[in-house]
């Protein structure tokens, strides 16, 4: 990409070339669990499984599954891979709209992709960027997550028994704890770990970025293992980054800090969508002024390259969600304009959660007073490119699109969805939505009649 150039105009000189179609994260990004063996391209698709009979022949079937194969075929013919619903319902609000796509895309060498182009989509092909998870220990058990990402989540299946009454197609993700998806948990003998390993020396001379996720990470001893790993074999020109929830003690926060001035090219990611009491109801465990502490603490004693705020929109964001970008813009104020920058993440799925769920009232009102901050502040030197983007995209998405994949509810049945689930949420995290969010909402909230009502 050139310096002068727009990521629209990226697109149509260098992508569209390839493909209309066209996403090099396919082929050179993924996100794998070796804790229980599920791989995807990047955060929008579907997870799926990995062969363990494939990895025994062939190590980097971790990431080089027949599904991904399948897409990247169907992208050099110029066709649409179901899983990437996402980025087709971006562009397709308008020929200017830039998706992720593009933004996965952007980071690699034009001449590497065209390679990708002229080899067989069958063939198995090596990471540049690669998101690893080796457990799912985690502190929270935010809403929108569930107990494939968290042991506390499953604690609260044990706990409390199965969610009832919601029609999700994606249900069955509060129905059960998932340890039985989880067989080599506290095993010592993980087929997926080993077979990452075999593949690492390989693996390590192609990756651009290795990055470590959860569950929360710094809970891990594996992830600290590969911490003093990195300490003494990182290879020149290889980013390392971390997702951290940041909501843990002064001395997992402190080993990060000093962790960041032994380990080059460190990036550290966290997340948080909105501000206060709204971000403790949504992000369950999180205590929101030790979270901007936290930020604090590692934007002024850490070496990061750079802090990375992931923001999942969801339905209950929206109603303080400038507050918290007004937060963002202090912190680049104090620390510079990578410390931290952030992006929106439209979350799909579980539908009930979306942003589309919210009825048109709540939804042009949260559209309009975003849109208002973002006039405001467009011009602020310290929001980046990619920044402006993100909130244009999602004033535009709020706006135009109706249903955020075919796989989602009807607007009606995820309401009730919403209900359902929160009032349950409520009951067992002690919590109350109705005291929690504004009087608007509540008002329409309380109006939501039950699945069983005739």
């Amino acid at each position: 990409m050139t310096k002068k150039e727009t990521s629209l105009e990226y697109k149509q000189r260098v992508m569209d070339k390839l493909s209309p179609t066209f996403c090099a994260a396919k082929w050179n990004n993924a996100t794998i669990w070796l804790d229980w063996g599920q791989t995807t391209s990047c955060h929008h698709p579907e997870p799926h499984a990995i062969s363990i009979k494939e990895i025994l022949k062939n190590p980097t079937a971790i990431h080089n599954t027949e599904r991904k194969k399948d897409d990247r075929k169907l992208m050099l013919e110029g066709k649409r891979p179901k899983g990437c619903q996402y980025c087709w319902n971006i562009e397709d609000m308008g020929k200017d709209n830039v998706s992720d796509r593009v933004f996965k895309t952007i980071i690699y060498k034009e001449e590497s992709l065209k390679d990708l182009t002229e080899i067989d989509p069958k063939e198995d092909v090596d990471l540049k960027t690669l998101e690893i998870s080796f457990d799912r220990k985690c502190n929270f058990a935010c809403s929108y997550c569930g107990p494939h990402f968290s042991t506390h989540w499953a604690a609260d299946i044990k706990r409390s028994g199965a969610y009832t009454d919601i029609k999700d197609i994606f249900a069955s993700n509060y129905e059960h704890d998932y340890d039985f998806e989880f067989p080599y948990e506290d095993s010592p003998i993980n087929p997926y770990s080993m077979a990452f390993w075999k593949w690492w020396p390989r693996l390590s001379e192609t990756l651009q970025e290795l990055r470590v996720t959860g569950g929360e990470p710094l809970l891990s001893p594996n992830f600290w293992e590969l911490v003093k790993l990195l300490q003494h074999s990182q290879r020149e020109g290889m980013d390392f980054a971390v997702n951290s929830n940041l909501g843990l003690s002064d001395h997992y926060i402190d080993k990060l800090v000093e962790s960041s001035h032994k380990i080059k090219n460190f990036h550290l990611y966290t997340s948080c969508e909105t501000s206060g009491a709204h971000a403790e109801y949504i992000r369950d465990g999180l205590d929101y002024e030790r979270f901007c502490r936290n930020v604090e603490k590692v934007a002024e004693h850490g070496r990061f390259k750079s802090i990375n705020m992931m923001m999942t929109i969801n339905a209950l964001c929206l109603f303080g969600i400038t507050g918290f970008l007004d937060r963002i813009l202090y912190w680049k104020e104090k620390f510079g304009a990578h410390q931290p920058t952030f992006t929106m993440n439209v979350l799909q799925f579980p539908s009930f959660m979306s942003v589309l769920t919210l009825p048109d009232h709540l939804k042009e009102a949260t559209k309009q007073k975003l849109n208002r901050w973002y006039k405001e502040n467009k011009d602020n030197p310290l929001l980046l490119g990619h920044e402006r983007d993100s909130t244009e995209r999602l004033i535009n998405y709020l706006h135009i699109i109706q249903q955020a994949s075919e796989k989602s509810s009807p607007r009606e049945i995820a309401q009730k969805d919403l209900k359902s689930f929160f009032d349950q949420y409520d009951k067992r995290r002690k919590k109350s939505i109705l005291d929690t969010f504004p009087e608007e909402f509540g008002e329409w909230y309380k109006t939501i009649p039950p699945h069983t009502s005739k």
